[in-house]
């Protein structure tokens, strides 16, 4: 349904950043020739996950989505620029994330997705644990309070956009 999860990671030095860029751009490209949307990875790398994301849509339109996202707020807007949708994860609802979720309450509705990112990132309560699908139910009930609608709502939001990039899989 997807090409991914591909992208830039400078936090942890086990490929050169040439290297990545390089197969960056074979996946974009797959993306691309496929009409997928892009799952893109980005840690320490905004900057150059911006650039080159921009450069190709230049070249062919494709969707994008920002997996597990923990980006500043200007990334967020440029991502949002040209047409991006931000997934958030677990990360949103630790103590030490209140930029995120302040981002996150200003990211319009219809470009809001949620992951587990599952094993990792478990959302709090739940932090430290291995992280698994029925614990989304905490991200999904963090970014609704944040947002001041209902679960419900919130969740039937983000299912329409996940049917908006992903289309519908039946």
């Amino acid at each position: 349904i997807g090409i991914g999860e591909t992208g830039l990671d400078y936090y942890y030095k086990h490929t050169d950043s040439s290297t990545q860029r390089k197969i960056f751009i074979e996946h974009i490209k797959a993306a691309q020739i496929l009409d997928l949307p892009l799952i893109v990875h980005t840690r320490s790398a905004e900057e150059d996950t911006l650039k080159m994301l921009k450069e190709e849509k230049k070249r062919k339109d494709f969707k994008i989505l920002i997996h597990c996202f923990t980006g500043s707020k200007k990334f967020a807007f440029d991502l949002l620029d040209i047409g991006a949708y931000i997934s958030a994860s677990g990360v949103i609802t630790f103590k030490n994330s209140k930029k995120l979720a302040e981002t996150f309450k200003l990211i319009p509705d219809n470009r809001i997705l949620v992951e587990t990112d599952a094993p990792y990132l478990a959302p709090t309560p739940l932090r430290g644990k291995p992280n698994e699908p029925s614990y989304i139910v905490h991200t999904v009930e963090f970014l609704s309070k944040l947002k001041n609608i209902s679960f419900n709502k919130l969740a039937d939001i983000t299912t329409k956009n996940f049917h908006n990039l992903f289309g519908d899989l039946n």
